[in-house]
């Protein structure tokens, strides 16, 4: 018990824990803005595997940081395109056409890596985003190395959030998203085109899940490697529903869950580690996280007309 706790009262515990959480907040917002149109998207496990391998491969042929997230940014978006045209207009089952882009997605990325580098066997690395120094700030004992230590992604990660928040509960445009997502005859009545709302959801929100696959290869892991997404889409969409569609609380399942896979890091290097078989330690933040999940999405309203097919004049 005393462990725990020295782990949980260390800044470079707190540090990893922000780190942990940035690519699932990217992609967690993502999600979160794809639902709330109606729209249940599924590719998100793909949309980071493209995402990561676009932003790294910009950067290891020479482009720079910013540049290799706009492009992961792009290649996410393209994806998601794809996804918003099967099931908006076309209506086809959210359900496969979400897990057909993963697959497709995720292929693409693979081909893509073999082609470029047929005789590698060790990743390349890039140089990454470095830890933004704040005068005053980073110097702090404490604060600094557990807050102010991060790269500039992780800030925008949070900001991602604030921005999410602003346009769903304090513009028209958010309105129109969630009525979208609600009563989608209601926003037809006022003139506006579901569809066009639903895409550009969907689209917009591949985009964040993508730059969320990147800040692995660009900010956490330096290189692309396959399989290193691991599983953290399906977390996302777990995120959501945790949240209960609101973006602040969304933000807080993403930081418990990294809590959990940063103590159950430390933990295997503790004297727990010799007696206790590693597998344990890695199903903690997945048991954990189940539990949280079903605690609070009892109380969770689901969106209207999530995963329900829109047909204008249909009533």
């Amino acid at each position: 018990m005393t462990e725990i706790v020295d782990i949980l009262i260390s800044a470079s515990f707190w540090a990893a824990v922000l780190r942990i959480a940035s690519p699932l907040i990217f992609a967690t917002m993502g999600e979160l803005i794809c639902e709330r149109a109606g729209v249940l998207n599924l590719g998100i496990e793909g949309i980071m595997v493209i995402g990561a391998f676009a932003g790294w491969m910009t950067v290891y042929a020479g482009g720079g940081l910013w540049t290799g997230v706009a492009v992961a940014m792009l290649a996410g978006m393209a994806f998601g395109a794809l996804h918003g045209l099967l099931t908006v207009p076309f209506g086809l089952s959210q359900h496969v056409v979400g897990l057909g882009i993963t697959l497709l997605a995720t292929a693409s990325a693979y081909y893509a890596y073999r082609l470029a580098l047929p005789e590698v066997t060790n990743p390349p690395r890039i140089a990454p985003f470095e830890p933004l120094h704040i005068p005053g700030l980073s110097d702090l004992p404490w604060l600094g190395e557990a807050l102010f230590s991060q790269t500039a992604l992780t800030w925008a990660a949070f900001a991602c959030v604030a921005a999410v928040s602003l346009v769903l509960y304090r513009t028209p445009l958010g309105l129109a998203l969630r009525a979208a997502g609600e009563n989608p005859h209601a926003v037809e009545a006022q003139g506006l085109s579901v569809g066009a709302i639903r895409m550009g959801a969907v689209i917009v929100g591949s985009g964040l899940m993508a730059v969320g696959g990147a800040f692995l290869t660009m900010s956490a892991f330096s290189s692309f490697f396959f399989e290193m997404v691991n599983g953290r889409g399906w977390i996302c969409i777990a995120l959501v529903v945790f949240g209960a569609w609101k973006p602040g609380k969304a933000l807080l399942g993403a930081l418990l869950f990294a809590g959990f896979d940063a103590l159950q890091v430390r933990l295997q290097q503790t004297g727990m580690g010799q007696v206790v078989p590693y597998q344990v330690f890695l199903m903690i933040p997945y048991l954990l996280s189940i539990l949280a999940l079903i605690l609070m999405s009892r109380r969770a309203q689901v969106p209207a007309a999530l995963m329900t097919p829109f047909n204008r004049g249909d009533r």
